[in-house]
C-alpha cells in the first residue's frame, strides 16, 4: 500500500482519462491535482506553490507537450513522472525515458494498471535518503529521491537505470542477485533486456564508483549466476 496522502498531480487534457486516473487515485488513498494544460502545471511545480511526489504527464498536450514539460521540469526537480501516451513507437520512449521519465504507460490503459505503476515507484522512491554507513558502507549515500549518490563526499552521476540497480544491491549486501531479477529491479515496464544490457550497466557503475575509490570493488561477480554487493571487499577483482 502506498503512503497515506501521496500527492500525485495529473496532466491530462482528455477530460474523461483525467477523471478517470484522478478517480483511481483518490480511491486508493493519494491525493490528487490535475491540470488540463502543461503550461499551467508546470508554472505550478516551479514556482513553489505546489509540491508533488509523483507526476502523471500525457505526452500529447495542447500548447507545451508532455516531452517539453518533463525537460524543463527536470531544471528544477527529480520527482518521479510517468508518462501517458497513445504513440506506441520506441522512438517515443526513449526519448521520454532520456528526458529524466520513470516509467510510460500506453493508451488505452487499466486504471489499475496506472495505480500498480505508482504504487511501485512511491514504494522505490520512499527507500529514504540515507548513508550506506547504516548498512555497513561508511561514505556511500544514496538519495533516491534526487537520484544521486555521493562516495566519500563526491558526487556521481548515475542514470535513472543505474541507481535503481546499485540501490537494490546495496539494499542487500552479501545477496546474489541474477540477471533477471535485476531487470525486475531496473525497470517497471517488463521489457525484454539482455544479459549484456545490464552487464553494460553493471560495468558503469563499478567504473564510476572505482573513480572515487579505486582500491574498492562494491559489485563482484559471481560466475554463472550474477552479482552481488559486498561492502566489506578492500581490493579490486581481477
Amino acid at each position: 500500500m502506498s503512503q497515506p496522502q501521496a500527492h500525485i498531480v495529473v496532466v491530462e487534457d482528455e477530460v474523461e482519462i483525467q477523471q478517470l486516473v484522478a478517480d483511481y487515485l483518490h480511491h486508493a488513498g493519494f491525493k490528487v491535482t490535475t491540470f488540463g494544460e502543461g503550461d499551467r502545471a508546470l508554472t505550478a511545480l516551479t514556482a513553489g506553490s505546489l509540491e508533488a511526489d509523483l507526476v502523471i504527464l500525457d505526452i500529447m498536450l495542447p500548447g507545451l507537450d508532455g516531452l517539453e514539460l518533463c525537460q524543463s521540469l527536470r531544471q528544477h526537480s527529480q520527482v518521479p513522472v510517468v508518462f501517458l501516451t497513445a504513440r506506441h513507437d520506441e522512438i517515443d520512449r526513449l526519448l521520454g525515458l532520456r528526458l529524466g521519465a520513470d516509467d510510460y504507460i500506453c493508451k488505452p490503459f487499466s486504471p489499475r494498471e496506472v495505480v500498480a505503476r505508482v504504487e511501485a515507484i512511491l514504494r522505490r522512491q520512499r527507500w529514504l535518503s540515507s548513508s550506506a554507513a547504516e548498512q555497513g558502507t561508511p561514505g556511500l549515500l544514496l538519495d533516491p529521491a534526487a537520484l544521486k549518490v555521493k562516495l566519500d563526499n563526491q558526487a556521481i552521476e548515475l542514470t535513472p537505470v543505474e541507481f535503481r540497480l546499485l540501490q537494490t544491491l546495496v539494499e542487500n549486501p552479501g545477496r546474489v542477485f541474477r540477471r533477471d531479477q535485476l531487470v525486475n529491479a531496473a525497470y517497471d515496464d517488463y521489457r525484454v533486456v539482455s544479459d549484456r544490457t545490464i552487464d553494460s550497466h553493471i560495468k558503469n557503475i563499478r567504473l564510476k564508483l572505482t573513480q572515487v575509490r579505486a582500491a574498492q570493488q562494491f559489485i563482484q561477480s559471481v560466475y554463472g549466476v550474477g552479482y552481488r554487493f559486498e561492502p566489506d571487499i578492500s581490493t579490486v577483482s581481477p
